[in-house]
């Protein structure tokens, strides 16, 4: 399934807001609860798949609904179309600061893989399904634990994440990232997990026992600050959660 052309616009930085704009008969799919506002003529509706396939049949919905609750995520998605007679937008924003990264999957080879939670909104027509890593290093210690977010299109796709996002592009290269700092990264790309060198480093470093390993040729996006990191300040600074205060008279 072709998937269908939408525009657009970005708002704001440090917590972005995504306005979508349609042309009527198009629609936008996204994870339930991230859309923000809804211009009249929008309508939307829940439902259970990614609506790519218009012929899937009951139990394959199941099946790939199943396959979504692995990385945590809803057995439904909602479905917002424009059923007026001219343009109209619907807005979506992230849970937490951060980032909002458009991505076209027809200029990186139609392909996506990344973290459970990174998923925003997408173009109709995007297959939103799961990749199990191959390797057991990238399963037991990768963070996202075997499972990776894949999505496949030829449209828009929208993720998020924490902190400022940067894109790094490899060819036919290696790059080694903090496991929760890894956002997502195009086909063409392998993935594995290293034991940092050093029991100096593993013990005193700060930087955890192990690092995500990036090679060959495509796209990897890399946040700043994952929810994790910025969760685990919080809670260390909440008194009530056993943390003390700081800063304060």
């Amino acid at each position: 399934m072709q998937c269908h052309e939408v525009d657009y616009e970005i708002v704001g930085s440090s917590m972005p807001l995504l306005e979508v704009e349609l042309d009527p008969g198009e629609t936008v799919i996204a994870e339930a609860g991230m859309m923000n506002y809804m211009e009249d003529g929008i309508s939307y509706e829940t439902r259970m798949g990614d609506g790519s396939d218009p012929d899937q049949g009951l139990m394959s919905k199941l099946f790939s609904a199943g396959k979504r609750m692995l990385t945590g995520e809803s057995l439904f998605m909602t479905h917002f179309s424009n059923e007026g007679a001219g343009k109209q937008r619907v807005a979506f924003a992230a849970p937490y600061p951060g980032d909002i990264v458009p991505v076209n999957m027809a200029e990186i080879g139609q392909r996506l893989y990344c973290q459970k939670d990174a998923f925003l909104c997408a173009a109709l027509g995007t297959r939103l399904s799961v990749a199990f890593s191959k390797k057991l290093g990238a399963g037991f210690f990768g963070g996202e634990g075997f499972i990776l977010q894949k999505l496949e299109g030829d449209g828009m796709a929208f993720i998020q994440a924490g902190g400022t996002v940067v894109r790094k592009e490899l060819n036919n290269e290696t790059l080694r990232v903090d496991t929760g700092c890894l956002v997502g990264f195009s086909e063409g790309i392998s993935y594995d997990i290293e034991l940092t060198k050093g029991m100096k480093s593993m013990l005193l470093g700060g930087e955890g026992l192990w690092l995500a390993t990036l090679s060959g040729t495509g796209s990897v996006w890399i946040q700043s600050l994952p929810f994790s990191r910025l969760a685990d300040r919080i809670i260390a600074a909440a008194p009530e959660l056993g943390g003390s205060r700081q800063g304060e008279s």
